[in-house]
């Protein structure tokens, strides 16, 4: 019987979950959920509003992204998501417990907050999914779904713009790991999927994936997840709160 696996169509902890049970090679099947509603029902059903969840043979619940790994590594210890050593294990862990806590939500703020500014974008997110609406009405939809994601996110102008000016940093902190093989080894580990999925998920805004370019980080996120749903075209965001990112190369 296959694991129960509860996604938001696009959510990049959810891709991360669905690489790891590849991974895994555990059997699965995806239950899609309809964005922003699947809070109010994953409430119900999992008692917290986030997606990934899973549910096993035996009607255990696993909420969450990490929770969910640690568990698919009991369920299948090989591959091995972590490394055996302890020091090695360490690093892992923290490095996923950044991409959980720091990672996700800013690529969170940042694309809703490019959606925000151009709703028509969202039905490229959907490619693929297994909920699909006709153009008009996911066109008419389109607001109240943003709205409604803006609202969980809260991707205020201040925290897209604190974001933007932080997010060199936080890409060195990543091409750092790999540096130091934390991160980029010949299987993914829990850290490569969490952080992964989440840059993989920015590169999806133009003027975010700006930042991305020449950089070992982008490197990362296209040879984990090599493609996935979603387009916001370059010119989103003011200038001004670009400076942080390359000079736009001439066309």
């Amino acid at each position: 019987m296959a694991i129960d696996l509860y996604v938001v169509h696009g959510s990049h902890p959810c891709a991360a979950v669905q690489r790891a049970l590849e991974l895994k090679r555990l059997p699965f099947r995806v239950i899609e959920l309809p964005p922003p509603l699947h809070a109010p029902i994953q409430r119900v059903r999992f008692g917290a509003r986030t997606v990934p969840a899973i549910r096993l043979e035996d009607g255990q619940k696993v909420s969450g992204s990490m929770a969910i790994v640690r568990r698919l590594e009991d369920l299948a210890p090989d591959p091995p998501l972590f490394p055996p050593d302890g020091e090695a294990r360490a690093l892992v862990e923290r490095a996923e417990e950044w991409g959980d806590e720091v990672w996700q939500p800013i690529a969170r703020r940042l694309l809703w907050g490019a959606l925000r500014r151009r709703p028509d974008a969202l039905a490229s997110y959907g490619d693929g999914s297994r909920m699909t609406m006709p153009a008009p009405v996911l066109r008419a939809a389109a607001r109240a779904i943003i709205a409604g994601e803006v609202a969980l996110n809260r991707p205020t102008d201040g925290a897209v713009r604190a974001d933007l000016r932080n997010l060199p940093r936080h890409l060195d902190r990543i091409d750092r790991w790999i540096a130091e093989g934390v991160l980029g080894g010949a299987v993914p580990n829990a850290a490569d999927l969490q952080i992964a999925a989440s840059s993989r998920l920015l590169l999806t805004v133009g003027d975010v994936a700006r930042f991305f370019a020449g950089r070992p980080a982008e490197d990362h996120a296209r040879a984990i997840f090599p493609s996935r749903p979603g387009a916001v075209p370059e010119g989103v965001f003011a200038p001004a709160w670009l400076a942080g990112s390359p000079p736009r190369q001439p066309a």
